[in-house]
């Protein structure tokens, strides 16, 4: 099967706009002729894509999966214009780094000041990403490395340990579980929590972990970021659990307390993960050894 990503870009602007005359409007294109390229489309695909409906058109199941290719497809070559042009300036390297916020809060910031200090040539892409998030990203090409929990499953990509991190129960000072040398995951279900977003591998943990035991944990709210857990423990609304680099350095300028955890799972593992080890560039793999402080074969 072969495609013309002109149509494509016909077929997006379509589906965007719901209609035929607006795609040609936004295209500077004659009508009849996105109406030609949707109709040879969906012949080349051999599926409907579109409802025509009174105002204009409607996408068909077909049509809905149709549309999260065709705009993975044209994200990726947007990308790679942006790429290769910053090639053509001058800039010898270019590398997407997806993280989660754990590696963004406790080690990422140091490890890529030393790394880009020593290659003022590559340039560095981090976005924050939740880890389930991170693992799509490298899969569809949008991350060149992608650095997440080894909670999540990453079936089919090539992943090496990046650090462990340790999770800690805070509570505000004076909070009855303070008066624990260490907690079981058991105490937490006599208190109130402060969670983190659906989505992240952290807290999915937790979850899954309180089903296992038919139990469920006390989420009284639940926020975005490591700093929303801090300030919202801090205002007494409940205890929470976060890995020890993101409270411990905000202990003595808050009014939190850090209670380990007696668990086996509270070490958990930060893994860096890519498609293909072997058809990475050279940037990439030099960052990598970097972040490993190995070689990677």
């Amino acid at each position: 099967m072969r495609h013309d990503l002109f149509s494509f870009q016909m077929f997006l602007a379509v589906a965007t706009g719901k209609s035929i005359a607006k795609a040609a409007e936004t295209q500077n294109i004659a009508a009849s002729a996105v109406s030609k390229r949707i109709s040879d489309l969906e012949t080349n695909i051999g599926a409907q894509l579109f409802y025509r409906v009174q105002r204009g058109v409607e996408l068909t199941p077909a049509g809905e999966e149709f549309y999260n290719y065709a705009s993975s497809i044209m994200r990726l070559l947007d990308r790679m214009d942006a790429d290769m042009s910053e090639f053509a300036d001058g800039l010898r390297g270019h590398i997407r780094v997806a993280a989660n916020t754990s590696s963004i809060t406790q080690f990422l910031p140091e490890d890529l000041a030393e790394f880009t200090s020593a290659h003022e040539d590559l340039h560095i892409e981090l976005t924050e990403l939740t880890s389930d998030e991170i693992v799509r990203a490298v899969r569809d090409g949008i991350a060149d490395i992608g650095i997440y929990s080894g909670m999540v499953e990453a079936k089919g990509l090539d992943i090496v340990p990046y650090r462990t991190d340790t999770l800690v129960v805070i509570a505000p000072r004076g909070h009855p579980i303070t008066i624990q040398n260490a907690v079981k995951f058991e105490d937490l279900y006599n208190h109130k929590l402060v969670g983190l977003q659906q989505g992240s591998s952290l807290q999915a943990f937790l979850d899954k972990r309180a089903e296992k035991s038919d139990r469920k944990l006390k989420n009284c709210v639940q926020v975005v970021s490591f700093d929303g857990v801090r300030r919202m423990v801090q205002a007494g609304l409940g205890i929470a659990v976060l890995p020890y680099g993101a409270a411990e350095p905000y202990l003595e300028s808050t009014d939190l307390a850090l209670i380990p955890i007696d668990e086996k799972w509270a070490t958990r593992t930060l893994n860096l993960a890519v498609r293909d080890f072997k058809a990475i560039t050279i940037s990439t793999r030099i960052l990598i050894e970097h972040l490993t402080s190995s070689e990677i074969n």
